[in-house]
């Protein structure tokens, strides 16, 4: 007799427990889309760095850009060496002037820098460079 008595209020109850079940699982599957959606969104911007990337690697033009880095100095102070796409140069007795020159022009060239050593020695300096791209 009790169980037909409160029927209407047994019915009520399990909708409103299914219904907090769907409002969970709906907020659930929001927030994984926003999280994959998130996902998605950097997965294209690392492709398109990389693409870019690419881009500035394959220019031709780098061997130039790097062939410049010989004629930045005075070529008695240069020693200069160039296989395929490797270059080791070394720079003897330079100003200050002249080194923050050649360190600009080499940080600013798309290499891939292997070796950057540089010495003072009294008020000139040395700098041995190993690059290749």
């Amino acid at each position: 007799m009790t169980w037909q008595r409160y029927q209407n209020e047994l019915i009520a109850l399990i909708a409103f427990v299914f219904m907090l079940g769907a409002y969970g699982y709906k907020t659930a599957q929001v927030s994984s889309q926003g999280q994959s959606l998130a996902t998605a969104k950097h997965a294209v911007e690392e492709v398109q760095e990389v693409i870019s990337l690419k881009k500035i690697w394959d220019d031709t033009r780098t061997g130039k850009k790097v062939e410049t880095l010989q004629t930045l100095v005075p070529s008695s102070k240069v020693t200069w060496s160039s296989q395929n796409k490797k270059v080791t140069a070394s720079y003897k007795n330079l100003t200050a002037t002249e080194l923050n020159a050649l360190v600009t022009k080499i940080l600013n060239v798309p290499v891939e820098i292997q070796k950057l050593k540089i010495q003072k020695i009294a008020s000139s300096y040395n700098v041995e460079f190993k690059c290749k791209w």
